[in-house]
């Protein structure tokens, strides 16, 4: 005989929601794999959860030391692009992903 916890589930269905009973081996089974799940993302993308972004990366415009010659020169100039800096706006993922950058500046 199957256990019916004491909370009902809400399933959304078109304009309102239905009521339907859970079962408590229902929603373990779906909490181990939703973990399983989980465990398989971090095994699979640890390589990018571990990286970490440079702080010149995420602020061209701040003033940081780049060990790279190239790199400070090209950072340098980066960071003097009025144009540029104005594109910014703090969403460093969009900015980097202009056609002008890599033209102008390879070596970021």
């Amino acid at each position: 005989m199957m256990k019916t916890s004491n909370d009902c589930c809400y399933i959304p269905k078109y304009a309102g929601c239905q009521k339907v009973e859970c079962l408590d081996e229902d929603i373990q089974t779906n909490v181990q794999h939703l973990i399983a799940l989980h465990d398989d993302f971090k095994f699979r993308f640890e390589d990018i959860l571990s990286m970490e972004i440079p702080p010149w990366i995420i602020n061209p415009f701040d003033e940081t030391e780049v060990e790279n010659v190239i790199l400070q020169e090209e950072l340098l100039e980066l960071s003097t692009n009025e144009e540029l800096k104005v594109t910014f706006k703090r969403r460093y993922q969009k900015f980097w992903l202009q056609a002008e950058i890599p033209e102008k500046y390879p070596g970021l």
